[in-house]
């Protein structure tokens, strides 16, 4: 596979003038390229497979195809997101997937982080190929790869975008942002009008929510996850942390432990709050968060998301922890 290589003399984008441009050079390349074909996206709702979507929406409107399967791990309210501002305000092809079910029931009892880490990549590829199947005249796949993939596609980060394709895939390859890092892709995303939340939305792993919900994913404490995990969002929002911490999440491992609800013994799993900082995400400090927020976001989640009765504060630095705990 060859290997782009960024012009040296690329200005970085760090306007809205200079995503501007930019936009409509990929506009005018993108044209060219494909034609009146047909082009298939897999539209995570992340930001640079968003920042794709709406470019290519700009450039060939219904000729892109956007596929977003929605695998029961997301965060609250992400796929409903991605709902409302591709096939609601963009006018976005959308097909919706709600393969919930379907991958649930293949994670069920499975405990081996990375096991469930296969199981929900491979079945993945196989909703989005079963899709891509009933789909006619496609002649190119879009990809928001970016230039930090191309740097790690020697196997770091073999399970993305670069390192995955097959040798024989018959379609083109479209990849608009292959060029930039990420801040720029976020500054192009602000200027083809994408909401804040989804341009700056912390990273999010492939696997979801299933590498947080520790050992085997059950349907009741990924609820219980998915609840807390909000609440944390919304606190860290309200109080202005969420712009100063790179990424911030609850964990939920797989023992309860006794606690009083109600004046009566109460099982409960321990909610795990992880807040971190990094430049490369080779390494991470621990950010700290005032006493008078974690009581308020503690006091939140246990009264608020049953099945949680305490929260946990994991002040482990990277390393000596990973950032994500499975």
């Amino acid at each position: 596979m060859q290997i782009i290589k960024r012009p040296e003399d690329m200005a970085r984008i760090t306007t809205k003038e200079l995503a501007d441009a930019f936009i409509a050079e990929q506009i005018e390349a993108v044209r060219a390229q494909v034609g009146d074909k047909k082009v298939l996206l897999a539209l995570s709702g992340g930001v640079d497979s968003s920042v794709v979507a709406a470019l290519l929406i700009k450039a060939i409107g219904k000729q892109l195809v956007c596929v977003h399967v929605n695998h029961g791990l997301m965060r609250k309210g992400e796929s409903e997101q991605v709902i409302e501002v591709f096939r609601n305000q963009l006018d976005a092809n959308l097909i919706y997937v709600d393969a919930t079910d379907r991958f649930l029931d293949l994670l069920a009892g499975v405990e081996e982080p990375e096991k469930k880490r296969k199981i929900i990549g491979g079945e993945f590829i196989k909703v989005f190929d079963e899709e891509s199947a009933k789909l006619e005249g496609i002649s190119f796949l879009a990809q928001g790869t970016i230039y930090p993939d191309i740097l790690e596609s020697d196997g770091v980060k073999a399970h993305h975008n670069v390192g995955g394709l097959p040798e024989d895939m018959q379609m083109g390859l479209v990849e608009p942002v292959a060029l930039l890092y990420k801040d720029e892709v976020r500054v192009v995303g602000k200027a083809l009008g994408l909401p804040d939340e989804m341009v700056f939305r912390q990273p999010f792993p492939g696997p979801g929510l299933g590498v947080r919900c520790l050992g085997a994913i059950t349907r009741d404490r990924l609820h219980a996850l998915r609840e807390a995990d909000a609440i944390l969002r919304e606190e860290f929002d309200k109080c202005g942390l969420a712009g100063k911490v790179w990424q911030y999440f609850i964990a939920v491992p797989d023992f309860k432990s006794v606690g009083v609800k109600d004046g009566k013994r109460y099982e409960g799993w321990p909610a795990i709050i992880r807040a971190v900082n990094t430049v490369d995400a080779m390494t991470a400090t621990i950010e700290e968060i005032p006493y008078d927020i974690l009581h308020h976001i503690t006091n939140r989640i246990t009264h608020e998301v049953d099945g949680i009765n305490r929260v946990l504060l994991d002040l482990t630095p990277k390393p000596i922890g990973t950032i994500e705990w499975e």
